[in-house]
């Protein structure tokens, strides 16, 4: 029996690494580490596992049409094109009685490797903005609250730099672990590191400082650390003057809060801040790469605005060794000329759910930023790293739920398990409930796939080729290769967009047949198709091209760094950055939770159900430091039971010295395949994470409407072992 090998794209996670891929008698058979000595190492053991996932029993191969009532997990099998002409039959229902906005959709584009922007595309000719993602809380966030300072999402330029800044992010060796080699190399090469982390993480035992800050106050360390800059005159002089906007205003700001107020806000010792700033602005290059962390706070617009404005004032920015500007590959069609947003009239884009009360990332600040953004980057809209132009989540669960301010009415999730993927998981739950239609793609019976009419099985990315682009996060392109085929029923995310669209009479603005007539179109640019591109090598990566600013300037209103925001001074918002003290704790709930903690077996909340991964992981755990545990009178082993205002969770304790006192951590997106057909919807809301955070509005960052995930009240007990705990 031959055996074929090819390069891949792992898609299990969000890092992409890039591996090989070997098949045997059409089945997948293993995944090797790559044959590019750089990057042989970026493989970890979710990356491993994929035959286990791919060639799983479990899996989904063919459509099913719920018989039972919602959620009872009861199906008929019927053939794609029946269950594509009733989805579209459903829909076309519900839009011509409530309207092209009464659809909604979440997609995760990690998962699906791309839906190269078919799904807004259809979206968008239909009439509906209301598309909504993980990455609403997880980095296409950040990419938009960048741009309101400087009109990119930077990347860090890791083989360069001398200082690293991690601000709760914890790359391990199983977890983002391209970043975390690029972490181990720039070390190597001498550049220093600083932790802010509430915990004793991985990277800060070995941290040159770590700073143990107060969960949810990243905003106003920073503001502690531009004090010192400012103070000591280490920002870039010539760089404020010539490239930004705001600074005299900005110092005002940050007048307000010297290193003792600092002190008193993060918990950590003035001296130590004033180190860390020190540290960091005097480093010939320095990097504040992304973190999940300060999407998720109560003041995240203004921390991931100090991020920003951090890179900026030190001379960081588009600089050797410090944030690199990409821009669109000029070789490669992006998703954001493909997802067609001048096709959605200005009435529709202003329907969008969020866009009045959190318009951060919503068509209403794209549409300001429309103009600067072609004028530096050559095309007005862009999707970087699929965020920008999204609809608000909690306002969009709202009106699926309440139908204020209008009936949401259909909800199609792809490669998203959106029960368990954002806060406020009882009102998540009442929302698809409340629908008249919902159509999961998916590759597992998930708790939200449970709550659909339709569930269509997805291809995965051994089955399909793919140019990975990072989502214009950065200017490489990368190859990965079909290897064996999908189940004969299964579609990608493209082929369902594109087979909804032709039902609904859009098929010239869909003129691609198959997804190989996508990737060629999307090379062509290149003049090349994808055979061409294949066959040139695995990846492309053009040299990065520094202070491209010098020439076109910054994609703002101004076309400058602007420390005082234009955008946000006219949406009636501060435009200065700001600190905002979240929920504190009390008498009733006298600990700060912090969730969305991932363990390295899994991914968001997928992997439970492979066995190779969930052996590493069996049980969800919540961390306590032993101070806590003695106060509580518990102990490592116990099952616990964690309560907040808004919900509770149940899991095993486990007592770690590396906590800080008052915190607790709890783990994201657990439910237990093992109990489908004995608790509801596979034990769904037994030990989410997503049922403990309110998403009322003062949990809420005020300019993107994002929950505050980072440091709210809790309490802890004694809870009994259940039966189905195993381990």
């Amino acid at each position: 029996m031959s055996t074929t090998t090819k390069y891949s794209i792992c898609t299990i996670c969000d890092i992409g690494c890039q591996l090989r891929t070997e098949a045997e008698g059409g089945k997948v058979r293993r995944v090797l580490a790559h044959d590019n000595p750089m990057l042989a190492r970026n493989i970890c053991f979710k990356g491993v596992a994929a035959p286990h996932i791919h060639n799983h029993e479990d899996r989904i191969r063919v459509p099913l049409k719920r018989v039972g009532e919602r959620g009872q997990d009861r199906w008929e099998e019927i053939p794609y094109e029946q269950a594509m002409d009733e989805i579209a039959a459903r829909l076309k229902q519900v839009v011509d009685q409530h309207g092209p906005e009464s659809l909604a959709v979440s997609t995760s584009g990690w998962n699906t490797q791309s839906t190269h922007a078919t799904d807004r595309r259809f979206m968008n000719l239909l009439g509906s903005p209301n598309w909504i993602s993980g990455v609403a809380l997880c980095a296409g966030n950040t990419a938009a609250v960048n741009r309101l300072t400087y009109g990119w999402f930077p990347m860090p330029d890791y083989a360069n730099t001398k200082c690293i800044v991690l601000f709760g992010h914890n790359p391990r060796k199983h977890s983002w672990t391209p970043i975390y080699n690029a972490i181990n190399a720039a070390r190597q090469q001498g550049a220093k590191l600083i932790v802010l982390d509430p915990r004793v993480s991985d990277q800060a035992e070995t941290a040159d400082l770590h700073l143990r800050l107060r969960a949810g106050t990243d905003a106003a360390m920073c503001l502690g650390w531009l004090k010192v800059i400012f103070d000591e005159g280490l920002y870039d002089k010539d760089f404020v003057r010539d490239h930004c906007v705001g600074f005299d205003e900005l110092r005002e700001r940050v007048n307000e809060y010297p290193l003792e107020r600092a002190e008193a806000i993060t918990g950590v010792n003035r001296e130590l801040i004033a180190e860390a700033a020190r540290l960091y602005a005097s480093a010939e290059g320095a990097v504040i790469p992304w973190t999940p962390i300060t999407d998720q706070q109560i003041s995240s617009t203004s921390a991931i605005r100090l991020h920003s404005i951090l890179r900026a004032v030190t001379g960081n920015l588009d600089a050797v060794g410090g944030e690199t500007l990409g821009g669109f590959n000029p070789d490669y069609i992006p998703e954001s000329e493909i997802g067609l947003h001048e096709a959605l009239a200005e009435e529709q884009k202003a329907k969008q759910l969020g866009y009045d009360d959190h318009p951060a990332f919503t068509y209403r600040v794209a549409e300001m930023l429309k103009g600067p953004t072609e004028n530096v980057w050559g095309y007005p809209y862009a999707d970087i790293v699929m965020g920008c132009q999204m609809a608000n989540p909690t306002h969009v669960f709202r009106a699926m739920a309440t139908g204020e301010p209008y009936p949401v009415k259909a909800f199609i999730t792809l490669g998203n398990n959106t029960l368990l993927s954002y806060a406020n998981q009882h009102l998540i739950h009442q929302a698809l409930k409340n629908q008249e239609l919902i159509v999961a793609h998916e590759l597992f019976m998930t708790p939200t796939a449970m709550l659909a009419d339709y569930v269509l099985p997805g291809d995965v990315f051994t089955e399909r080729n793919h140019v990975a682009d990072s989502w214009s996060w950065t200017t490489r392109l990368a190859l990965s290769q079909k290897v064996v085929d999908a189940p004969a029923q299964a579609s990608s995310t493209f082929q369902f967009w594109r087979d909804l669209a032709v039902r609904f009479g859009f098929g010239n603005e869909f003129p691609w047949a198959t997804l190989q007539d996508m990737l060629d179109y999307r090379l062509s640019r290149s003049g090349r198709t994808f055979a061409e591109f294949e066959q040139s090598g695995y990846m492309e990566m053009p040299p990065p091209e520094f202070h491209k600013y010098r020439k076109t300037g910054f994609a703002t209103p101004s076309g400058k760094v602007e420390l005082h925001s234009s955008v946000l001074d006219d949406l009636g918002f501060d435009p200065l950055p700001y600190y905002r003290e979240g929920p504190a704790p009390n008498e009733e709930y006298p600990y700060l939770v912090f969730t969305g903690v991932r363990e390295d077996a899994f991914f968001q909340t997928g992997q439970r159900n492979i066995e190779v991964l969930r052996q590493r992981s069996p049980i969800p755990k919540i961390f306590l430091h032993p101070e806590d545990a003695r106060r509580e009178a518990l102990k490592d082993g116990d099952w616990v039971r964690l309560e907040t205002a808004t919900g509770q969770v149940t899991a095993e304790l486990s007592v770690q010295p590396s906590m800080k006192e008052g915190h607790m951590r709890v783990p994201h997106g657990w439910w237990y395949p093992e109990l489908r057909g004995q608790e509801g919807l596979a034990g769904a809301f037994i030990s989410s994470d997503a049922v403990l955070c309110s998403d009322d509005d003062e949990y809420l960052d005020r300019e993107q409407g994002v929950p505050h995930f980072k440091g709210f009240p809790g309490r802890i007990s004694k809870a009994e072992r259940p039966a189905y705990a195993f381990g």
